[in-house]
């Protein structure tokens, strides 16, 4: 069971190529910046010959049926680590959702056929939507972040790419664990700007909202099992406490049980060499 790891353009695309041979059709990509391009207005992430943009283009040169779905968030490119932009220590949505529009065109532009809006910030599908289509890209598609709690589960990724906030954290935008009901009203609106599938995220704590979510909406629903549902199950069989395996199938189980049409999930290769 392998652990959550970087890797380069060349050994993604191999990697990649190994993930279709199992039957695993899309890849998700997050890139992890050197210090020295990050900026408070995420300029790199327009870059189109910046280290994301180059990965998707490859990825889609050289693996053309493979789905490549793309982060919409300012916090990788961002030397305040949030996923807005920040102003005397308050993140603004307004001017974020410019930003977030340039970023999903940029990687439209690269190939990318999912643009994955993380951000949480009000209205970003709406705007995103509105400016792929200004650019003549109709045809690629939305999978919103709609509900994305404040959580503990997400350490070991922000870890691994140094996005956590450099200042207070992410309570203000992302969503209190206690709540469902907005869930629920954020994942209407976000069907109502343009939203092609809904994502909850983390997935196995949250089951009772990918349930509710599933019980209302007829797009897609996603939920994202994330590093520190991983991370948990990695220590457990690493020490021996539990069957690793078994435990992965499980919680799977559990979260497509709940109603997930897809599951982002690091345990991608595990799970499709164990099903196979």
């Amino acid at each position: 069971m392998p652990g959550i790891r970087r890797a380069s353009i060349d050994l993604l695309v191999e990697e990649a190529r190994e993930l279709l041979s199992l039957g695993v059709g899309a890849v998700a990509l997050f890139p992890a910046l050197e210090e020295s391009f990050k900026d408070s207005v995420a300029s790199e992430s327009t870059n189109p010959t910046g280290l994301l943009q180059r990965t998707v283009s490859e990825l889609k040169d050289r693996l053309p049926e493979l789905l490549v779905i793309t982060d919409v968030a300012m916090d990788p490119y961002s030397i305040d680590g949030h996923d807005g932009y920040v102003e005397k220590g308050r993140i603004l949505n307004d001017p974020s959702l410019e930003i977030l529009a340039e970023m999903a065109v940029a990687q439209a532009r690269a190939g990318a056929d999912l643009v994955a809006p993380s951000d949480m910030m009000d209205g970003r599908v709406g705007v995103i939507r509105k400016a792929l289509d200004a650019e003549g890209f109709q045809e690629v598609g939305i999978l919103a972040y709609s509900a994305k709690y404040a959580s503990s589960f997400y350490g070991p990724f922000r870890e691994a790419l140094g996005s956590a906030p450099k200042e207070g954290d992410k309570k203000t935008y992302q969503m209190d664990p206690a709540n469902v009901r907005e869930a629920l009203r954020e994942i209407e609106l976000d069907i109502e700007e343009g939203a092609d599938l809904v994502m909850i995220k983390p997935a196995l704590p949250y089951l009772d909202v990918i349930r509710a979510v599933r019980e209302i909406v007829h797009v897609p629903v996603a939920a994202y099992q994330v590093s520190g549902e991983y991370a948990m199950i990695q220590a457990a069989h690493l020490n021996g406490w539990m069957d690793g395996e078994a435990l992965m199938l499980e919680c799977a189980t559990a979260i497509r049980r709940a109603g997930a049409d897809v599951i982002l999930t690091y345990f991608a290769k595990s799970l499709a060499k164990a099903l196979s």
